[in-house]
């Protein structure tokens, strides 16, 4: 028996030349992917309003009606109109237009006098994420307008009900890779785990953890998406409409899946917690070093077959184990960037591959630390390292889809939050690769050393003997004390070798770092992938500081403001690199006429396939504003803006070169 476990100790190894085609061949299909990529999936988007924005109508509509780019969901104030004086004029309760999940539409009080209204709208995207925005139109002729802050707060949320949630979606990420990563650990590396408390500890801390989550997820979603407080929280009503939506029925399958998973732990610490069987052994058997082949032919069969009740058992386990990781997985890729876009059919089970490969190795982590702790062997390190390999192959080709179907483009890797947020994701991985790469180091080491490659027993230090109660001898007392302490820590100190403990330091390390990858990741599920709302937000929000960037130029009411927004979009075409000029009259609050002229670097007006302009007021949360442009001739556009409010606006020109190659200047200005 002793040559068996020997043969099974065989360390993996792999070819470095394989290793590094592998990765060239995974940056070839990176490259391939985003270089032909379209347009990405993202949140949806405001596509028309009727009556259109910044329009003005002859008499007053009797409803209000936008139309989005996907489906949509809707609670009683997604759009609400206020008047110039900032009333209310709506008579709540939007619906979907005819039937239709894109759209929203809410009625109007009858009567309304002549003016500039405002809309200021907010939905849940069919990914489960709230957008919103505000615009406006006028009734006979436009006037100045006063709407409050608080009227026109789009889609940010409350900051603590914002933080809270995102906690708890981090915490649930987390909670599952510990949930599932140690089960699995258990049944294919360490079976005998299941019999140690502190892997039994880590099964039932990952139940309860994503339990608790989930429902604090699931209480947190009503407020978050509405922008209330936190006292809402417990606001039944707003419970009930989460459940109606797509989130909050995944929310509610996960926590029927977690009973499940309850009666799975219980049968895997029951089944894999027993003891195991040792093979019967005859009387007056010979040596092994003196047996035949047949007898030891005969003694393996029995040992087999003793075995057999645990393997069947662990192999039952793992089906059931593996359709309720595969199906807790489907409750958030099923709710999430995954769900809408391109190829949704391919999206969704790479997503759940995704997820069930990082649990995989950020749970087995954990497991290895405690396993390291509690003295395994040099078999259970070696079957772990060939599933985290397994796993990063998944994660490398899952991840890198997900990133072609997020980016659309190389540009959007340092122009959006979500690029940017993917770079440090893999900036994150490549550092636990890098840990993983020297935690091999610690394990060749290990399997060097035959007196510490093999299993740690535990030692078994008997119950100290209980003084009577009338013994008052503190020396006594102390004695005992130390007799227990050495007892609970009996069978660990013995496994921490030197090498076991060098190994166990380079993975904690590694699970350190894929905390923050876990972070990262909720992040970039809470960001829409590639959009140019994110940049125009970010420019908005980057305040002048005292020695830094000049101020936003002070425009004087009543005069022409001109605004010049030098723009490259990186491509080889003539109109790729030129200078944007935005003429704003008169440049105060109220109607402007707008005027765009798009030049080369030669001075001369060109053309381009598409041109988008905007205003967004960022101190307010109001915008983007997008402004109808009318063709005047080549290189020259011409429309109107209500712009209702005084302060640092932000402009935005989308300028597209040609299919693939497209920019966003921005430039912040004053008015009044």
């Amino acid at each position: 028996m002793q040559k068996a476990s020997h043969r099974r100790t065989v360390p993996l190894r792999i070819a470095p030349r394989r290793v590094v085609g592998a990765l060239g061949t995974l940056g070839v299909l990176l490259a391939l992917m985003l270089a032909g990529a379209g347009p990405a999936s993202a949140h949806a988007t405001l596509d028309s309003t009727d009556p259109r924005q910044n329009s003005v109508v002859a008499t007053a509509p009797q409803a209000v009606t936008l139309t989005f780019s996907e489906t949509v969901s809707l609670s009683s104030d997604s759009v609400r109109v206020l008047d110039p004086a900032g009333k209310a004029v709506d008579a709540g309760n939007p619906a979907h237009a005819d039937g239709q999940g894109n759209t929203a539409r809410v009625a109007l009080n009858s009567g309304l006098a002549n003016g500039t209204y405002t809309v200021a709208w907010r939905a849940v995207s069919e990914d489960s994420h709230p957008v919103g925005g505000a615009f406006t139109f006028s009734i006979g002729a436009p006037s100045d307008t006063s709407v409050s802050a608080t009227a026109l707060q789009g889609a940010r949320a409350d900051g603590l009900v914002s933080a809270l949630y995102g906690t708890g979606r981090t915490v649930a990420y987390a909670a599952f890779a510990l949930l599932a990563g140690v089960a699995a650990f258990v049944l294919v590396c360490w079976p005998a785990g299941a019999t140690r408390r502190p892997v039994q500890r880590l099964l039932m801390t990952g139940w309860t953890t994503l339990l608790a989550s989930t429902v604090a997820v699931l209480m947190l979603r009503g407020p978050y998406e509405r922008g209330s407080g936190i006292g809402k929280a417990l606001d039944l009503s707003l419970v009930r409409a989460t459940l109606d939506e797509r989130i909050g029925t995944a929310l509610a399958a996960r926590l029927l899946l977690l009973a499940a998973g309850g009666i799975f732990l219980s049968l895997l610490v029951g089944q894999l917690g027993q003891p195991q069987r040792p093979a019967p052994a005859k009387a007056g058997e010979p040596d092994e070093h003196d047996e035949d082949a047949e007898a030891a032919e005969l003694r393996e069969l029995e040992q087999r077959a003793a075995e057999r009740p645990q393997r069947e058992a662990r192999l039952g386990l793992g089906v059931a184990g593996l359709v309720l990781a595969v199906a807790l997985a489907a409750t958030w890729v099923g709710a999430d960037h995954a769900s809408v876009g391109i190829q949704v059919w391919l999206a969704l089970p790479f997503g759940i591959l995704h997820l069930i490969a990082m649990a995989l190795w950020l749970g087995g982590l954990a497991s290895l630390l405690v396993g390291l702790r509690e003295g395994v062997g040099a078999e259970v390190v070696d079957r772990f390292s060939m599933v985290a390999f397994g796993s990063v192959a998944v994660l490398a080709v899952t991840g890198i889809y997900q990133s072609w179907r997020g980016l659309g483009s190389w540009g959007a890797l340092t122009g959006t939050e979500y690029g940017r947020l993917l770079l440090v994701k893999t900036g994150c991985v490549a550092v636990m690769l890098g840990v993983a790469w020297i935690s091999r180091t610690w394990l060749a080491r290990l399997r060097s050393a035959p007196a510490e490659a093999a299993e740690v027993e535990r030692a078994e230090v008997p119950e100290p003997v209980e003084v009577a109660a009338h013994d008052g001898d503190p020396v006594r007392r102390a004695q005992l004390a130390r007799q227990r302490a050495a007892r609970a820590s009996a069978g660990r100190d013995r496994g921490l070798t030197p090498t076991r403990a060098g190994l166990r330091r380079s993975v904690l390390v590694e699970a350190l770092v894929a905390v923050a990858v876990l972070v990262v990741t909720t992040m970039l599920t809470n960001s829409p992938p590639g959009r140019v709302a994110g940049e125009i937000k970010s420019a908005g929000n980057t305040a002048p500081v005292a020695g830094g960037s000049a101020a936003a130029p002070q425009t004087e009411p009543g005069r022409t403001v001109e605004l010049k927004l030098p723009y490259d979009t990186k491509g080889r075409t003539p109109n790729a690199k030129g200078t944007a000029t935005v003429t704003l009259n008169p440049a105060k609050a109220g109607p402007n006429e707008v005027e765009l002229a798009l030049d080369g670097t030669d001075g001369k007006p060109v053309d381009v396939p598409e041109v988008q302009l905007a205003f967004t007021l960022p101190d307010r949360d109001l915008g983007p504003l997008p402004v109808a442009l009318a063709p005047e001739g080549t290189g020259r556009w011409s429309g109107t803006t209500q712009l209702p409010l005084a302060g640092t606006w932000v402009v935005s020109v989308q300028i597209r070169s040609s299919d693939i190659d497209q920019t966003t200047p921005t430039q912040q200005f004053k008015i009044g």
